[in-house]
């Protein structure tokens, strides 16, 4: 991990930091010398933070991200300079299940939060995690940041209006706060096994067939969790310029489903013997075709690009999970 001393001593909040993406950032920020608040609802074990052995290494403050008060308490006490805002109801299966918690956590806690922040004096930096899903169903592609939010869906329509909101407060306010589109993010401590590569790879360690909910068609893109830290580092670091925009987190590599998935057996090793057990021979009805995003504004704008291919993530997403595979025993 590259040494980075813009973050030495620089006083950090992180909503969703017990979370898979958020503890992965919380390990870079910590080991690049920042001091870690973390912002969690529940305390749930094993959290991603307990799953990648740095839970004892971080401060918590106990609480909802809807909480005005406790947050603009938690950066006042604490002199807090950047905030990632990663807390979010991120299972579009839950969303559609329950749109009232999620438009809560995704919608009322970012417009919280960020209040919280525009009334802090010391704040000087925020990153607002958003999604690829904000884009909803597109006709060109890869999809690029001046496209129109279709989002129809519960989970979408929240992320779009996350993306929306923090764009309002940093042009009626000027409020410092940048928006992250990423593509499907995988890597080391997803506890959530409904995420098709984490529940692919324990099914194939397992020596079960994992199965493939769609007839394996559908286009994605994934990439790799220390790429999307290092690029919330990006933005934040260069706020000056990242200020008010969103930009897309992409790979140029988008696969198959069921393409992906026949990766991930032949990097368990399991390609003679685990084979895809494919649910259905039809398209799900209202299920996207393609969705893919191009990265070129992220890289003219702040110099980053992702630099671990598809093959290297998966060796090294199996590795961890061959390695913790207690955790699912």
């Amino acid at each position: 991990m590259m040494v980075n001393s813009f973050w030495k001593a620089r006083k950090v909040l992180v909503t969703g930091g017990t979370g898979f993406v958020g503890a992965n950032l919380v390990i870079t920020l910590i080991a690049n010398g920042a001091s870690v608040i973390c912002l969690r609802r529940d305390h749930i074990t094993p959290s991603s933070l307990d799953a990648l052995g740095i839970a004892g290494s971080v401060s918590y403050v106990n609480g909802p991200v809807e909480d005005h008060d406790l947050i603009e308490r938690v950066l006042n006490e604490n002199d807090v300079d950047t905030v990632f805002h990663l807390a979010a109801q991120a299972i579009v299966g839950s969303a559609n299940r329950s749109p009232l918690s999620t438009f809560e956590t995704n919608i009322r806690g970012t417009y919280m939060l960020l209040e919280a922040c525009r009334r802090s004096p010391l704040v000087r930096r925020i990153v607002v995690a958003s999604s690829d899903k904000a884009y909803g169903e597109q006709t060109q592609l890869p999809y690029t940041e001046d496209l129109n939010l279709n989002a129809r869906y519960p989970y979408d329509v929240s992320k779009a209006c996350t993306d929306m909101i923090s764009a309002s407060f940093a042009a009626t306010y000027g409020l410092p706060v940048a928006v992250s589109r990423s593509a499907n993010i995988y890597g080391p401590g997803d506890l959530n096994l409904s995420r098709i590569i984490p529940g692919t790879i324990i099914s194939v360690l397992k020596g079960e067939d994992p199965i493939v909910r769609s007839d394996g068609s559908p286009v994605r893109e994934f990439i790799y969790v220390d790429d999307v830290v290092s690029g919330y580092l990006a933005l934040a670091e260069n706020i000056d310029v990242a200020s008010g925009h969103a930009f897309n987190f992409g790979t140029n590599a988008p696969v198959r489903i069921i393409d992906l998935v026949n990766k991930i057996i032949e990097a368990c090793g399991a390609a003679d013997v685990i084979k895809p057990n494919v649910l259905l021979q039809e398209k799900i009805k209202n299920e996207i075709d393609a969705q893919y995003l191009s990265g070129e504004k992220m890289k003219s704008v702040t110099g980053w690009v992702p630099s671990i291919p598809l093959a290297e993530g998966l060796a090294r997403t199996v590795d961890w999970y061959r390695d913790n595979i207690n955790l699912w025993k």
